[in-house]
Protein backbone atom coordinates (compact mmCIF):
# COMPACT_ATOMS: atom_id res chain seq x y z
CA UNK A 1 0.00 0.00 0.00
CA UNK A 2 1.60 2.97 -0.86
CA UNK A 3 1.62 5.91 1.29
CA UNK A 4 -1.17 8.17 0.30
CA UNK A 5 -2.91 5.49 -1.35
CA UNK A 6 -7.16 6.11 -1.18
CA UNK A 7 -7.38 3.69 1.12
CA UNK A 8 -4.44 4.99 3.63
CA UNK A 9 -6.27 8.61 3.56
CA UNK A 10 -9.87 6.54 4.56
CA UNK A 11 -8.26 4.81 7.32
CA UNK A 12 -6.60 8.34 8.98
CA UNK A 13 -9.76 9.53 8.38
CA UNK A 14 -12.01 7.06 10.02
CA UNK A 15 -8.94 6.83 12.89
CA UNK A 16 -8.87 10.55 13.58
CA UNK A 17 -12.70 10.55 13.99
CA UNK A 18 -12.67 7.97 16.18
CA UNK A 19 -9.90 9.46 18.47
CA UNK A 20 -11.78 12.46 18.20
CA UNK A 21 -14.61 10.92 19.81
CA UNK A 22 -13.16 8.87 22.61
CA UNK A 23 -10.59 11.70 23.62
CA UNK A 24 -13.99 14.08 23.73
CA UNK A 25 -16.79 11.45 25.66
CA UNK A 26 -15.13 8.63 26.82
CA UNK A 27 -11.88 9.24 29.05
CA UNK A 28 -12.21 10.53 32.41
CA UNK A 29 -8.61 11.93 33.29
CA UNK A 30 -9.05 15.06 34.71
CA UNK A 31 -5.36 15.79 33.24
CA UNK A 32 -6.79 16.00 29.55
CA UNK A 33 -8.61 19.18 28.29
CA UNK A 34 -12.17 19.54 27.71
CA UNK A 35 -11.21 22.01 24.50
CA UNK A 36 -8.54 19.15 22.93
CA UNK A 37 -9.09 18.72 19.27
CA UNK A 38 -7.65 16.32 17.10
CA UNK A 39 -5.76 17.98 14.25
CA UNK A 40 -4.48 15.32 11.99
CA UNK A 41 -3.64 11.66 11.91
CA UNK A 42 -1.16 9.81 9.80
CA UNK A 43 -1.28 6.11 9.93
CA UNK A 44 2.13 3.91 8.36
CA UNK A 45 1.32 1.90 5.41
CA UNK A 46 2.04 -1.09 7.39
CA UNK A 47 -0.81 -0.36 10.39
CA UNK A 48 1.83 -0.92 13.07
CA UNK A 49 2.08 3.04 14.23
CA UNK A 50 0.18 6.09 13.98
CA UNK A 51 1.19 9.58 14.66
CA UNK A 52 -1.68 11.79 16.33
CA UNK A 53 -1.34 15.79 16.17
CA UNK A 54 -3.91 17.22 19.09
CA UNK A 55 -4.10 20.75 19.44
CA UNK A 56 -5.41 22.01 23.33
CA UNK A 57 -6.85 25.83 23.64
CA UNK A 58 -5.09 26.87 26.83
CA UNK A 59 -1.94 27.80 28.69
CA UNK A 60 1.22 25.44 28.34
CA UNK A 61 0.35 23.55 31.50
CA UNK A 62 -2.71 22.66 30.04
CA UNK A 63 -1.08 21.23 27.05
CA UNK A 64 1.77 19.30 29.45
CA UNK A 65 -1.17 17.76 31.04
CA UNK A 66 -3.51 16.72 28.66
CA UNK A 67 -0.22 15.26 26.42
CA UNK A 68 0.52 13.41 29.67
CA UNK A 69 -2.88 12.00 30.33
CA UNK A 70 -3.61 11.20 26.70
CA UNK A 71 -0.04 9.17 27.05
CA UNK A 72 -1.27 7.26 30.32
CA UNK A 73 -4.78 6.40 28.35
CA UNK A 74 -2.62 5.16 24.98
CA UNK A 75 -4.12 1.29 26.06
CA UNK A 76 -7.70 2.14 26.62
CA UNK A 77 -7.45 4.50 23.39
CA UNK A 78 -5.98 1.74 21.19
CA UNK A 79 -8.80 -0.43 22.38
CA UNK A 80 -11.59 1.45 21.84
CA UNK A 81 -10.07 1.59 18.34
CA UNK A 82 -9.40 -1.76 17.83
CA UNK A 83 -13.18 -1.93 18.70
CA UNK A 84 -14.64 0.78 16.09
CA UNK A 85 -12.39 -0.25 13.32
CA UNK A 86 -11.83 -3.85 12.02
CA UNK A 87 -8.26 -3.60 11.06
CA UNK A 88 -5.19 -6.40 10.56
CA UNK A 89 -2.95 -4.90 12.74
CA UNK A 90 -4.48 -1.93 15.54
CA UNK A 91 -1.53 0.67 15.49
CA UNK A 92 0.98 2.13 18.19
CA UNK A 93 -0.99 5.77 18.94
CA UNK A 94 2.22 8.46 19.03
CA UNK A 95 -0.01 11.83 20.47
CA UNK A 96 2.11 14.68 19.35
CA UNK A 97 1.53 18.30 20.36
CA UNK A 98 0.30 20.74 16.93
CA UNK A 99 1.37 24.08 17.48
CA UNK A 100 0.22 25.40 14.33
CA UNK A 101 -2.95 26.94 15.64
CA UNK A 102 -1.18 28.79 18.09
CA UNK A 103 1.53 30.00 15.39
CA UNK A 104 -1.53 31.28 13.27
CA UNK A 105 -2.86 33.57 15.69
CA UNK A 106 0.21 34.61 16.84
CA UNK A 107 0.89 35.75 13.29
CA UNK A 108 -2.11 37.45 12.70
CA UNK A 109 -1.57 39.19 15.90
CA UNK A 110 2.11 40.80 14.26
CA UNK A 111 -0.23 41.24 11.03
CA UNK A 112 -2.63 43.01 12.64
CA UNK A 113 0.25 45.36 15.10
CA UNK A 114 2.13 46.15 11.65
CA UNK A 115 -0.88 47.61 9.79
CA UNK A 116 -2.07 49.67 12.64
CA UNK A 117 1.16 51.83 11.80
Amino acid sequence: MRKNSLKNTRINGEVQKVLADVIRGEIKDPRISSLTSVVAVEVSPDLKTCKAWISVLGDEKAQEDTLAGLKSAEGFIKNKVAKAINLRNTPEITFIMDQSIAYGVSMSQKIDEVTKI
